[in-house]
């Protein structure tokens, strides 16, 4: 199957008074159509801006660069600030953490809603209408008609986060990039915006990059999964692939975080990373997970650390063999 999206070597720099600040470093990656990617890890590992510079909208000062994010073979580097107007909410969509803060207050959800279909689509404001109507109530949202008369502040956060998503899907988008779109939500209402972007997925056959911090998310919605540590996917591969038997220790360190039904007991300490994450003002020499990880030496200070492929899919960053990392971390746990 031939890749919707396809990056290498993207790179997000910001100059700061202390230094440049290096957030997305080296990524490379790729999504095929109708496919879910989950891009996973701690707050602060570059996720969120990794989304921003796909849509380029990143801050002013961030300076995006890399060999290229080809978007069904069209480069995304090379597209102007007008092309790429054009193909946002059009072709690719995004969906953002907060809806409060992405939908604008001084205008009803309908005239918002219809607004995206009039600026990518040659319809009539009634059609646009007729669209908004319609995919409201394919979110969920009772009383379509009424919910397009009222205002952002007149909803609650699931049914904002329902009215981010129907926007979204005004032009039919072939990419959706969900930026860990359940965060403000209780859990009750994540598993339902959840099963709600799964159902609407197979149903449109879009692909879908869902950005987030949760295991147990990825585990019941994404085919593939890319691991991010300060800034740099770590691993990447198919879902189970990773989940059975992950290569990098940082991988393996937030599956040991997690609770699992009927192995972990009942008051029993769950796994932690100690140390802290490193500054990514500046070059960092080496891994940037060496200081924490449990497996280090000497050469991991040694010049930079690149993914290594093991197939078409599968790939991580570490000096380690994949069975010197299996057989390392089979010590480990034996030891614990």
């Amino acid at each position: 199957m031939s890749a919707l999206l396809e990056v290498k070597n993207l790179n997000v720099d910001i100059p700061l008074a202390a230094g440049i600040l290096h957030p997305v470093q080296d990524l490379t990656f790729s999504v095929d159509k109708g496919q879910t990617l989950c891009i996973v890890g701690e707050s602060g590992c570059g996720k969120s801006l990794t989304s921003l510079a796909l849509m380029d909208l990143l801050p002013k000062k961030a300076v995006r660069t890399g060999t290229s994010i080809l978007f069904d073979g069209e480069d995304l580097l090379k597209k102007s600030d007008r092309q790429m107007a054009d193909l946002r909410g059009n072709r690719v969509g995004m969906i953002f953490q907060e809806p409060m803060t992405s939908l604008n207050p001084s205008f009803t959800i309908g005239n918002q809603m219809e607004e995206m279909m009039l600026r990518h689509r040659r319809v009539s404001r009634n059609e646009a209408r007729e669209r908004a109507t319609y995919l409201l109530q394919k979110v969920g949202i009772v009383g379509a008609e009424r919910r397009l008369k009222q205002y952002p502040h007149q909803l609650s956060g699931g049914l904002r986060q329902r009215v981010m998503i129907a926007m979204t899907l005004m032009c039919g988008p072939d990419l959706i990039i969900a930026d860990e779109p359940t965060t403000a939500l209780d859990v009750t209402i994540q598993a339902q915006i959840l099963l709600l972007l799964a159902e609407l997925q197979r149903e449109f056959g879009m692909a879908l990059i869902l950005i987030t911090h949760d295991l147990g998310i990825v585990a019941r919605v994404a085919d593939r999964l890319a691991v991010m540590y300060a800034g740099q996917i770590v691993e990447q591969g198919n879902v189970e692939d990773v989940f059975g038997e992950p290569l990098h220790p940082y991988t393996r360190g937030l599956l040991s975080c997690i609770p699992v039904p009927g192995k972990t007991e009942r008051g029993a300490h769950l796994g932690s990373i100690p140390g802290i994450v490193p500054s990514m003002i500046g070059d960092i020499e080496g891994c940037h997970f060496r200081d924490r990880c449990p497996h280090a030496w000497m050469d991991c200070a040694k010049g930079g650390v690149d993914l290594r492929a093991l197939d078409q899919l599968r790939a991580y960053r570490c000096l380690m063999s994949p069975s010197d990392s299996v057989a390392r971390a089979t010590e480990l746990e034996m030891a614990e």
